[in-house]
């Protein structure tokens, strides 16, 4: 073969290799292009729409509606925990919900690690309460109808209702004394449930002020100011706040309760996202500022989000001493975005970042003292709570009390705080006095 024929065949190689290669990366473009086009994948959604509503065997659930909805719902609560697509009847729920009251019966409930619908504990000064609901009943059945494949939400709706009117649920107590007490119907009036979200403020003794946050809702903020207020003109020169379990709520609620300590303009928080106009800094407001006395914060892995906020903010700028274990690590800001139909998105856009920009998110906020409790020592704290205000019958198991050993190293750090104050105080005249009376004498 002659050296001009080879040279042509290894033109013709390597064009045909460039060409491979090139078909290669168009292909590939191609389905990165296909992958990120919004109406090619809208046209694979239509398809696939259309294919349930012709094959699904069952013609009354494949409405367009019912099948946007949940459509919706899968590709939104796949993004993370904390997203969410709301029906318009569930963010009905929602609102009532940060504004702190609704109509019901007055109990948390949950699904227990074996999927039964179960109480976790039942409001004071409730319905629930009043007729004797006690944490780890197991619902069984509402208004006759069985739980055992009812879903949480579907739950709450069916046990909400206007105030008045009234619900049947059939409880399970696996702990009744009397076997005719384990299966029980109870008819329980509904009411408005206002969540008082501010409880139990007291004067532990010695000055030492206590007050237990359970969530971050409208009025929390106004509650607390009344509770300190309170609590000061009974001589509380020290305070203890309470935020173990407590799973957030309302940021601004969480910057009103923090700035009470904090002076007015200092960062509380602030939020990062990809859209700039995520990028938020909150800061003190001005007011009554509650900035002489020794602040102790208790915190554990129930702590979360708006609790974090406080925490953190607290923390940085060293108003306060945490106590308890590290928090949940929820950081992540949630907007809700209202739609046409009355849904609403609920998507993370931001996360939280500490005054000295410390992520809060899955990270959480570490105490200053940590002080670690077992779950069953935790449970059976809980169950304490929740039963001091319940009516005592022959059936009902009496608990038996146990030493909160995160508030009492709360109280002895806050006495320590409280003794070294004092001491510096009591140096500082010293000192003064001294320079008083070397004065004197130089005269």
């Amino acid at each position: 073969m002659s050296m001009k024929r080879i040279a042509i065949v290894l033109v013709v190689v390597v064009l045909g290799v460039n060409l491979a290669i090139c078909a290669k990366i168009y292909s590939e473009a191609s389905a990165k292009q296909d992958k990120d086009n919004p109406y090619a994948q809208m046209e694979l959604m239509t398809q696939v729409m259309e294919l349930v509503r012709k094959e699904y065997v069952d013609g009354n659930a494949v409405s367009y509606r019912d099948l946007t909805y949940g459509a919706l719902k899968g590709m939104v609560n796949s993004l993370d925990p904390h997203s969410q697509f709301m029906e318009p009847k569930a963010y009905e729920d929602m609102k009532e919900d940060t504004e702190g009251k609704f109509g019901g019966i007055g109990i948390v409930i949950s699904m227990s690690k074996e999927g039964f619908l179960t109480v976790v504990a039942p409001m004071e000064d409730t319905p629930g309460a009043k007729a004797g609901l006690l944490p780890g009943d197991r619902i069984i059945k509402i208004n006759g109808k069985v739980t055992e494949k009812m879903g949480l939400q579907d739950a709450v709706r069916q046990l909400r209702g206007d105030p008045g009117t009234k619900v049947t649920i059939t409880m399970f107590r696996s702990k009744a004394k009397d076997p005719s007490e384990k299966i029980k119907d109870y008819t329980i009036e509904r009411a408005e449930i206002k969540v008082d979200s501010v409880k139990d403020a007291k004067i532990l003794g010695d000055g030492i002020g206590y007050v237990r946050i359970t969530q971050f809702n409208e009025p929390t903020a106004d509650e607390f100011e009344k509770a300190l207020t309170k609590l000061e003109e009974q001589g509380m020169n020290a305070l203890i706040i309470d935020l173990r379990n407590n799973p957030g709520g309302l940021l601004e609620s969480a910057r009103r309760i923090a700035s009470e300590f904090i002076p007015a303009g200092e960062l509380i928080v602030s939020t990062e996202g990809r859209d700039p106009t995520q990028k938020v800094v909150y800061r003190s407001e001005r007011g009554k500022k509650r900035l002489t006395y020794p602040v102790v914060l208790l915190v554990n892995a129930g702590s979360a989000s708006g609790s974090e906020i406080v925490a953190g903010a607290l923390q940085d700028l060293r108003r306060a001493v945490l106590v308890g274990e590290t928090t949940f690590g929820k950081g992540s800001v949630q907007s809700i975005l209202q739609l046409k139909d009355g849904s609403a998105v609920r998507l993370t856009t931001a996360k939280y970042y500490t005054p000295s920009h410390k992520v809060i998110h899955e990270h959480g906020v570490t105490p200053d003292i940590m002080v670690p409790i077992s779950e069953e020592d935790e449970r059976k704290l809980l169950e304490q709570r929740a039963t001091a205000s319940l009516p005592q019958t022959e059936t009902t198991e009496k608990v038996v009390p146990i030493a909160d050993v995160q508030l009492d190293r709360a109280i002895d750090v806050i006495k320590g705080v409280k003794l070294f104050a004092k001491q510096a105080k009591v140096a500082k005249q010293n000192v003064k006095a001294t320079a008083t009376t070397a004065a004197t004498t130089a005269d």
